[in-house]
């Protein structure tokens, strides 16, 4: 994995093919790694299926806009949005427009920079 990430190719095909946990299709792809640090392509179809994570995150949305359900918060994103979500805290977009999509960065340690 290199140190660009062209994103039409990241995004392209996505979602990819259905399994047992997405029967709409993988909304996400591994476009990038560093160390703990991890980039992925996100663009869901039909629902977030997402569940809490063991590392922080950011989100930065590429296109479209969404709803998102962070904790007991909703809140209202477009494209440029930043969202930052704790490790272990429940979330993921709701209502999300036709082409929705956005950037997921992971970095560690396990459990959060907080913990």
């Amino acid at each position: 994995m290199g140190w660009l990430v062209a994103a039409g190719e990241a995004f392209a095909d996505l979602p990819g093919e259905a399994d047992e946990r997405y029967p709409e299709g993988v909304p996400f792809r591994l476009a990038m790694r560093h160390g703990s640090m991890t980039l992925e392509a996100f663009a869901p179809s039909v629902e977030d299926h997402q569940e809490p994570h063991e590392q922080d995150e950011l989100y930065v949305v590429r296109s479209g806009r969404s709803g998102f359900l962070r904790g007991d918060q909703r809140i209202e994103c477009g494209e440029g949005d930043v969202i930052l979500v704790p490790a272990g805290m429940r979330h993921r977009f709701v209502d999300f427009s036709e082409g929705f999509q956005a950037w997921v960065i992971f970095w560690d340690p396990r459990g959060g920079e907080a913990s």
